[in-house]
């Protein structure tokens, strides 16, 4: 543990920082999972609700860095391309 009184502090930062990304990124992951089995499922209603929300989450993690642009991107373009299979 640091000794300076700053970097204490930012240690502290840092874990709940750390904690609110982690959170963040499970739920995204797990959104993106949603649209997945509603696709594995033919369920079309279910999978565009299930893509609306992902791609809010895409969108959002881009907006705060927490993922990549162009990682949002390429995610986003594969859940849209995988669930206008359903037709």
């Amino acid at each position: 543990m640091a000794n300076i009184k700053s970097q204490k502090k930012r240690a502290l930062t840092n874990a709940k920082a750390n904690k609110k990304n982690s959170a963040e990124k499970s739920q995204l992951k797990t959104a993106m999972k949603k649209v997945n089995a509603a696709v594995v499922a033919k369920d079309k209603e279910a999978a565009a609700k299930a893509l609306n929300e992902a791609n809010s989450l895409l969108d959002k993690a881009a907006t705060s860095r927490l993922k990549h642009k162009n990682y949002v991107a390429r995610q986003k373009s594969r859940l849209a391309k995988s669930v206008s299979t359903l037709g």
